[in-house]
């Protein structure tokens, strides 16, 4: 069966690009976090925050607002200018970033729009598009705010939802991309080939929230070890049951049981999902007969294991510090994983199960 691209040349080109400055907002992002900048700036300025400090006193200014952090009084106590110039950098680049996306979008928009560039369906799905980055910016700053007040971060929970917001950006502009480039898909697809697909991408969203709780509570300090916890495959904290309290749940700066835990079921669901993945590559490698399909089956199964070995060597990375280009590469290459699953999902949801 053969595809009929409608897609206009230059509306791709412009959805590759969006493809790109969206991976790149998510990679600074992971490195703004790891390396604890994401609160150097304290105020959230559409305009006149797209504009750095220029001078001293500017400076100044934006750093005698960060030192009335919690996060400065507890843990930056006495960090000099220089090095506050350091995490504004990662955060400013983060926000600004932001900010040419939203223009690099909006003006081409308006200029495919005039020309008639976009049918109903596609004008219809980057409609969601922009509702969802506009939720994922907006809960961004409800993440920042939670580390102001009371906390030296960022609560965990709100980070790992404002993860899976930016995740969730960048795989529907990939299925968008993709039903436009395929409208017909590749192939038939059996029942159980696309349960086992559904299987899979359910476990990497269960697997990315328990990564950015990871992240945001700094799990990985507690038991860098691998492939046993500190000498124990179940540590000994989460079988004590006095231990499973909603306030240690809500609390989990207070002690080390939810970091045990999580932990733990971040490795628990990685070794699942190895076991789904290989399973999923074995029984349906030859299901469609064409190269891209191939491509993409084979692709998937390699950065999952890039995935799950970069998870290992990032944990055992946390030995010497915060191992930032090791975790920023850990969740990226989640991010691809979760995308070319999206594209094979993409491919088979309109064909009649065999």
């Amino acid at each position: 069966m053969e595809n009929e691209v409608s897609l206009h040349k230059h509306v791709r080109i412009w959805l590759f690009l969006g493809l790109i400055l969206i991976f790149g907002q998510i990679m600074i992002g992971g490195v703004t976090r790891l390396t604890g900048s994401g609160l150097s700036i304290t105020k959230w300025d559409i305009i006149t925050g797209s504009i750095p400090p220029l001078n001293e006193s500017s400076w100044k200014a934006e750093f005698d607002l960060y030192q009335q952090t919690p996060q400065y009084r507890l843990i930056n106590n006495g960090m000099s200018l220089s090095e506050f110039k350091v995490i504004y950098f990662w955060e400013y680049l983060h926000r600004l970033w932001a900010r040419w996306m939203g223009l690099i979008f909006l003006f081409p928009f308006l200029w495919f729009w005039r020309k008639n560039y976009f049918h109903s369906a596609l004008l219809k799905r980057l409609g969601i598009l922009v509702g969802l980055a506009a939720v994922t910016a907006s809960f961004g700053w409800i993440m920042v705010a939670s580390g102001l007040i009371e906390r030296p971060w960022v609560n965990a929970y709100k980070l790992s939802i404002h993860l899976l917001l930016g995740f969730s950006v960048f795989v529907y502009l990939v299925y968008i991309l993709v039903t436009e480039l395929w409208p017909k898909g590749i192939g038939l697809v059996k029942r159980h080939q696309k349960q086992h697909l559904n299987i899979f991408l359910i476990g990497m969203l269960i697997q990315l929230i328990l990564g950015g709780m990871m992240s945001g509570m700094k799990a990985g300090f507690a038991f860098p070890t691998w492939p046993d916890m500190h000498g124990s495959f179940i540590p000994s904290i989460l079988a004590d049951g006095s231990h499973w309290t909603v306030n240690n749940l809500v609390n989990y700066d207070d002690n080390g049981f939810m970091l045990a835990l999580v932990q733990f079921l971040h490795r628990t669901v990685a070794y699942i999902l190895i076991i789904i993945g290989l399973t999923y590559y074995l029984r349906y490698r030859h299901a469609v007969s064409k190269p891209v399909y191939n491509f993409i089956h084979t692709l998937l199964i390699i950065l999952l294991v890039t995935q799950i070995s970069l998870g290992i060597f990032t944990l055992l990375g946390f030995r010497n510090g915060m191992p930032v280009a090791l975790g920023s590469a850990h969740q990226m290459c989640a991010l691809l994983v979760l995308s070319v699953g999206c594209v094979q999902w993409t491919w088979f949801k309109n064909y009649r199960p065999l």
